[in-house]
């Protein structure tokens, strides 16, 4: 029974590109460009700094910004370290001196009301009497006041006034560390390893993120864009191996496997190069490729064979 059913499904030969993925790099923050460190067709690394800006600017700000944290620093030891002994000394000083001149008055207050009790008629007048009275109720207030005031300065400061300079410092920390991030981002780095298409800015030119430094091409991993038919579709399967050729090497094949089948279908767009030019639906996969030498480049038109396939367990059970 084995032997009379069909035999493995022969090779398929498909006709492709190598795909282009390009990187639009640009500075995260604007400024004037002091280096451009590469140019078209040169190679970058991952991490590999590309381009710089000016930078005085950025380090001005952030000399500022670590002045104002060392200051609010400083602001927020000065309340939690509480009151000086010498500062509740002063306030007890001010309060004997409040405390003294109270005495005083009082005491000017009763002479001049004796004065006027010692005598059949009334040796002190009522505007002396009046003004005696309002500066002893003065004096009194003040040694109120000056006794508040010690006991807020041997309480300390709130707990409040802690909190806000503790969010002041954790602000001002956040500003420098901001204004640090945008100095690292003075450095335009390569994300991944790739090859430099364009040099789209020069050392002057004021740079922007919405304006691109470079215009990278990535080269790993590297795919074969193709396309395949309806019919076609069922001899193409994950991981199938393929043999990649190009004009340029002909007899040089590069090693490949399927990584990638489109679950929809689409119309044949105007690059697909295939035997049959007519229009109809195709399914897109990608051939993933070990190009170790290089000998593919970006947009290469390719040719790539498929290896034969053994039917599937599902079409094997098909009577």
């Amino acid at each position: 029974w084995r032997q009379q059913q069909e035999p493995p499904t022969g090779a398929l030969t498909l006709y492709g590109n190598i795909d282009v993925r390009q990187i639009a790099l640009a500075f995260n923050g604007s400024g004037r460009v002091a280096e451009m460190l590469v140019s078209e067709g040169d190679r970058v690394q991952a991490g590999q700094r590309v381009a710089i800006l000016d930078k005085e600017p950025l380090r001005l700000q952030a000399d500022r910004a670590l002045a104002q944290l060392q200051a609010q620093r400083q602001v927020l030891q000065r309340l939690q370290s509480g009151s000086r002994p010498e500062e509740v000394a002063q306030a007890r000083a001010s309060l004997a001196a409040a405390q003294a001149q109270a005495n005083a008055a009082a005491q000017q207050l009763q002479r001049l009301q004796a004065i006027n009790r010692s005598t059949n008629q009334r040796g002190v007048s009522q505007e002396q009497l009046d003004l005696a009275e309002a500066n002893q109720r003065v004096t009194r207030a003040q040694l109120e006041s000056a006794r508040k005031a010690l006991d807020l300065v041997v309480a300390g400061p709130r707990q409040e006034d802690i909190e806000q300079a503790r969010a002041q410092l954790t602000a001002a920390e956040a500003e420098l560390a901001l204004v640090r991030y945008q100095l690292d981002q003075a450095d335009l780095r390569a994300p991944l390893a790739a090859v430099v298409r364009s040099r789209l800015l020069e050392p002057g030119d004021m740079a922007s993120p919405q304006r691109p430094a470079y215009t990278l091409a990535l080269t790993s991993p590297k795919w074969v864009r193709a396309y395949v038919n309806e019919a076609q579709l069922g001899r193409v399967r994950p991981g199938q191996t393929a043999r990649v050729v190009s004009d340029s090497h002909p007899q040089q094949a590069v090693q490949g496997k399927v990584g990638y089948i489109s679950a929809v279908a689409e119309f044949t767009p105007k690059t697909v190069q295939t035997e049959d030019l007519r229009t109809s639906l195709v399914y897109e996969i990608r051939i993933n490729v070990d190009d170790p030498e290089e000998r593919l480049r970006l947009g290469m038109p390719v040719t790539v064979h498929l290896a034969a396939t053994e039917p599937s367990a599902a079409e094997e059970s098909q009577p």
